[in-house]
């Protein structure tokens, strides 16, 4: 299994989940400015959308996207997404608010078409993140163990240090207590990354 990544990017979050799930897998690091692996392969080939995650499995199959991918690892440990009978789906509905409400919101920040649209979606990513403090039910999004989704909202957190968007306090809290865990680590170290 494969793991297509590029340091710093929306992947940091299946690297960390596939750590905490302890999965083997290589990892094939991507320059997105060139669409080429390290190999010198081209992105393109591998995923027609360009983008990172890509997840390569031993079969030749690929999944992409952050939704799925981190889906798919807690799939294959439950403990990294809520219990219950609605548990699959509010691990689904936090990953897909994370995608499309801050997520997205950083292309408008990274790459702006006017100052006005850069200071918009600094402004929807400032209350979308106050909205997720009030959501944290404990240490992490679904109360004393970490999931998939902490790994993604962990790396969108390193996002809002990037671009100088403050977080609230509780959100400041979570990120010291992910940067702690193993998986995180050894994922920052693997990457490149402080």
């Amino acid at each position: 299994m494969k793991l297509y990544y590029s340091p710093g990017a929306c992947s940091l979050a299946d690297h960390i989940a596939m750590h905490e799930a302890d999965l083997q897998f290589d990892r094939v690091r991507v320059d997105l400015k060139t669409k080429t692996t390290e190999s010198g392969q081209k992105f393109d080939d591998i995923n027609p959308k360009s983008y990172v995650p890509t997840l390569e499995f031993d079969d030749g199959q690929r999944l992409t996207e952050n939704v799925a991918i981190l889906s798919w690892v807690a799939q294959r440990k439950p403990s990294l997404g809520p219990s219950g009978e609605l548990g699959t789906t509010r691990l689904v509905e936090m990953l897909a608010f994370i995608s499309t409400e801050i997520h997205k919101q950083f292309g408008r920040v990274f790459k702006p078409t006017s100052d006005e649209e850069a200071n918009a979606a600094r402004e929807k990513i400032g209350q979308r993140f106050a909205l997720v403090s009030n959501m944290l039910q404990g240490d992490y999004l679904f109360g004393t163990e970490a999931s998939v989704a902490d790994a993604y909202l962990f790396t969108m957190l390193l996002w809002a240090h990037k671009v100088s968007i403050d977080v609230p306090q509780k959100l400041a809290d979570f990120e010291r207590r992910m940067r702690a865990r193993p998986a995180v680590q050894l994922a920052l170290k693997h990457e490149g990354i402080e």
